[in-house]
């Protein structure tokens, strides 16, 4: 890729949500901010240190943010910042594009699973 393609807002946004759970994790937390296990139970493939993983480089863009409560057990709850909803509804298009036009490699009725 080049540098003026590598600087278009398209691709920065892409380089936002690469990863296997980051569009999972974010329409998660579009719906209500929560609770690590929350999350955990809310996708249930995601093994516990790909969350973690995942939700430190979403925080570190700026997209989710970490809040901590002083409590015994420590209570964390993550949520949206204003950027990661923005993301959020920009990618709206994007899932409804696939919802229209999801079919994989032209066979109608092969369909991609919608997750947001």
């Amino acid at each position: 890729m080049t540098t003026a393609m590598e600087d278009c807002g398209f691709a920065i946004a892409l380089k936002a949500i690469e990863g296997k759970w980051k569009v999972d994790i974010l329409c998660e937390l579009g719906k209500a901010a929560r609770r690590f296990g929350r999350l955990r139970q809310a996708i249930p493939a995601i093994s516990e240190k790909m969350l973690a993983q995942q939700l430190r480089e979403l925080e570190a863009d700026g997209l989710v943010s970490r809040t901590t409560y002083p409590e015994i057990p420590p209570k964390v709850v993550y949520s949206l910042t204003a950027r990661g909803a923005a993301l959020n509804v920009a990618a709206a298009g994007l899932c409804r594009w696939g919802e229209e036009f999801g079919d994989v490699a032209g066979q109608p009725g092969a369909r991609v699973a919608a997750t947001c």
